[in-house]
């Protein structure tokens, strides 16, 4: 199920408001004790037993200043709604920064992600309409800003340009977001506005015929600097690399920061995203080796649109003596539409006689609302030689979601949808596809939560994380009926993590992960065990992190082709390795490298499936990549020259549970060359996939699906 559902309509609006109210005076109330604790401690006489409280007063925001000059993140957010140092972390957390998505000119989540150890992305090749990605073999939830969207799968295409990170979190950990899955989750960190002028202007085009320019832009207001603003846009014409394809996008996004005091900020973030594109190419017939645009969906018939408004508000306040309080919350409506044909034929061109092949039409029209909101409060000490950090919050989530979905089979099945010859198509125009199901799902999420960090004699790190989710779901479908479910689930997170030195730490931790499948089947839950070390050395800015992870989901829904009916699988477990490293080796010489192991097996008391003992489908057992940049300085007329080169290896995989069919490990290069024209002017140069390597990234059972061929995009960017 797509977790990304909407908030009710404006007939709900007050009662959610009384929530959100009664969430935050929650909050509030319960660290009461803890407050007044601190006020009385510090008041206190010098001859009580306790050594007098050093309350550190650090902010509970996020420093993301240095991500647009640096690929090494020292602090994340992705455990949990504080932010931690990523050395001590005991989980395993890679931050893409903004410096890193802007030199590989990653332009999607996918390409933001794929040189991230344990991430396997793009796994349905041609397929355009979500954001293919898996961590440790399981299909990852997003957040934004600590706010949960929904799966990756099923969910809209996210625009990279409106964050200034993404960070990845590798393993379950509900207590951290909320509902998860244990191969992991994304956090995207949004821009926000800046109290100094900046600003940035850039141009791209490339193949397929892209055409894009985008804008990033802000300032003071006031002449105090309590006022700043932002503005974020992206503006995009271009095709796919297939026939009669589109991949059109408009994205604008525009913040407000006030600041009245040095304790307290409050922002509001505006954005708007409209995309207009083709789902795919529909598919090339099994058993051929065609071209990759060469089209065998329908003209006629093949849309991918989607709108998109989102309204955010953060609000940070430090009332002093270690004390500081956060709220956030986002409304967002969307719609969504598509339509397309693809190949769905079994026998494919086995046949040398019979060049004829079978179609399958679907569509569907959606609309969601969606309304979250988060808040929690966090309180810093210090005794003696013990520093305590502890955080309690609630947050409160409604999601509404309506659907109608339209499918038209081909005659040996039951419909009459026309195929397509192909090696002579010809296409047969819009054909009248029926409305096959309407559904309705309303779904309400409850959280409370709880963290706490301890950190003796500057060593030893102890991480305790607590929540229970109250989950109510409704579904009307005029297939199915009314189904509801009400669930309550706990979940918990222990870590460990001690630093050897300043530069070396080792941690092990266990965490537990609660995600809601379909309305009316128990939710999936998901349990890991895992140990790693990581090295942040002080000679240069890197951080290396190994970790050894045992990981269980139970309870999951899988869809498979052709009609991509859900089914459950008893359990999955992976067991494997993440290798990972980023560093700055010099002041030229930047190196990202990857490794990950995964070994799966799908656990099905009495086979009744045909899946015990099996791999879970699009799982690779082997990933690497490895990405460096080296700068050549500038001299005389000449500017810098930066030149970068990437390699990424996925290894074989099933296509499907029953692991009846099998991809074949491939490496595909990338490229990139940058020079600087003036002190603010860059000519950028990327290409993916250099050599062109084909392959086979999906087979359905019905049609093949290749992995994206070249693509080398030129970018000219102003900056002040």
């Amino acid at each position: 199920m797509d977790i990304e559902r909407t908030a009710r309509r404006s007939a709900r609006t007050q009662p959610r408001s009384r929530m959100s109210i009664f969430l935050g005076c929650t909050a509030l109330v319960a660290l009461a004790p803890v407050f007044a604790f601190s006020q009385d401690a510090a008041s206190s006489s010098s001859d009580t037993a306790l050594a007098p409280i050093l309350l550190k007063g650090q902010s509970s925001k996020l420093d993301t200043s240095d991500d647009s000059k640096s690929i090494v993140a020292t602090d994340t957010t992705a455990v949990g709604k504080m932010p931690t140092d990523i050395l001590t972390a005991p989980a395993t957390v890679s931050v893409i920064t903004s410096k890193e998505i802007e030199e590989r000119a990653a332009k999607s989540v996918e390409q933001v992600i794929q040189y991230t150890a344990g991430v396997n992305t793009d796994y349905y090749g041609s397929d355009d309409r979500y954001d293919y990605f898996k961590i440790r073999g399981f299909s990852p939830y997003t957040y934004r800003d600590g706010l949960a969207i929904g799966r990756s799968w099923g969910g809209i295409l996210e625009e990279p340009y409106a964050f200034d990170r993404v960070e990845v979190l590798k393993g379950a950990n509900s207590t951290g977001f909320g509902v998860s899955d244990p191969g992991g989750s994304v956090n995207y960190v949004t821009k926000l506005p800046k109290s100094e002028r900046f600003g940035e202007v850039y141009a791209t085009g490339g193949s397929n015929a892209h055409k894009e320019t985008g804008i990033d832009f802000g300032d003071n207001i006031t002449a105090d600097d309590t006022l700043s603003y932002r503005l974020t846009g992206k503006f995009q014409r271009s095709n796919g690399e297939y026939d009669y394809s589109q991949d059109d996008e408009n994205f604008i996004m525009g913040g407000l920061t006030w600041r009245p005091s040095d304790a307290t900020s409050l922002s509001f973030v505006f954005d708007h995203l409209d995309r207009d594109g083709t789902p795919s190419g529909g598919g090339h017939p099994r058993f051929t080796d065609l071209d990759r645009d060469e089209f065998f969906g329908e003209p006629d018939y093949n849309y991918d649109k989607t709108n998109r408004n989102t309204y955010s508000v953060i609000f940070d306040h430090d009332f002093g003596n270690g004390l500081t309080f956060n709220s956030s919350a986002r409304y967002s409506t969307a719609a969504n539409r598509f339509g397309y044909a693809y190949v769905y034929d079994e026998l494919g061109a086995s046949d040398p006689a019979d060049t004829a092949v079978d179609r399958i039409f679907f569509g569907g029209n959606g609309s969601d609302r969606q309304f979250v909101v988060d808040t929690h409060l966090l309180y810093e000490a210090s005794f003696d030689q013990v520093e305590s950090r502890t955080l309690f919050g609630t947050d409160y989530k409604t999601i509404k979601s309506d659907n109608d979905n339209y499918a038209l089979y081909p005659p040996i099945w039951f419909g009459t949808a026309p195929g397509i010859d192909w090696q002579n198509p010809v296409y047969s125009g819009a054909v009248a596809v029926p409305l096959t199901e309407s559904k309705t799902n309303d779904q309400r999420t409850n959280g409370i939560y709880v963290q706490q960090d301890l950190v003796l004699f500057d060593r030893l790190t102890a991480s305790l994380g607590l929540r229970n989710d109250w989950l109510d779901l409704d579904e009307a479908s005029s297939v199915t009926g009314v189904k509801s479910g009400d669930y309550s689930q706990f979940s918990k997170r222990l870590g460990l993590s001690y630093k050897i030195t300043e530069e070396l730490a080792v941690y092990t931790s266990y965490a537990e992960s609660v995600a809601p499948p379909s309305t009316g089947v128990e939710p999936t839950t998901g349990t890991q065990y895992e140990v790693g070390v990581k090295y942040r050395p002080d000679a240069f800015p890197a951080l290396f992190t190994a970790s050894v992870y045992d990981l269980t989901m139970e309870n999951i829904t899988t869809r498979e082709a052709p009609a991509y009916l859900e089914s459950t699988v008893d359990k999955v477990r992976h067991r494997g390795v993440d290798l990972e490293a980023k560093m700055e080796l010099t002041d030229n010489i930047n190196v990202i490298a990857a490794y990950g192991y995964i070994d799966s097996k799908i656990v099905e008391p009495g086979n009744a499936s045909g899946v015990n003992g099996k791999r879970f489908a699009q799982v690779p057992e082997h990933l690497a990549s490895v990405w460096g940049t080296y700068t050549l300085p500038g001299n005389g007329s000449r500017g810098d020259m930066t030149f970068g080169a990437g390699a990424r290896y996925v290894g074989a995989y099933y296509f499907d549970n029953k692991n009846t069919r099998k991809s074949d490990g491939a490496i595909v290069f990338d490229a990139a060359f940058t020079y600087k024209i003036q002190e603010n002017t860059t000519f950028q140069l990327n290409a993916s996939n250099i050599f062109d390597e084909k392959h086979i990234a999906n087979d359905d059972g019905g049609a093949y699906y290749y992995n994206p061929g070249r693509a080398i995009y030129a970018t000219l960017r102003q900056t002040w």
